[in-house]
């Protein structure tokens, strides 16, 4: 007669995993502000370093490169600094939420919303 409440614990545990994973991934999303990554062009002379959350948080540029004729070049490698700084950070973030998932017993590539 109350067969369909064995269920009820196997929900429960749901619900329990699902604020587990709620908690960790604002723990996350708090670590990824922390987390800094270098983007480079010109074989180093602009680096970009952002946060792992994408925010460009300094830009070093080589003395070297600023020339006056060269003013579109210097734009060009800032550019591909930031880009790749950005590259690295969502990279970065896809990583440390893959190992969320996975330590929840989820699918690493499984698509969460942030």
């Amino acid at each position: 007669m109350l067969k369909g409440l064995g269920n009820i614990g196997d929900m429960a545990k749901m619900m329990k995993q699902a604020q587990e994973m709620q908690s960790k991934m604002t723990e996350m999303q708090d670590a990824l502000h922390s987390i800094m990554v270098v983007g480079e062009s010109g074989a180093g002379l602009v680096k970009a370093t952002a946060s792992a959350k994408g925010e460009l948080k300094a830009l070093d540029i080589d003395p070297s490169i600023f020339n006056g004729d060269d003013k579109e070049v210097v734009e060009d490698l800032i550019l591909a600094a930031i880009k790749d700084a950005q590259s690295k950070a969502a990279d970065r973030s896809q990583e440390e939420l893959g190992k969320i998932t996975e330590s929840l017993g989820l699918p690493a590539d499984i698509k969460l919303p942030f």
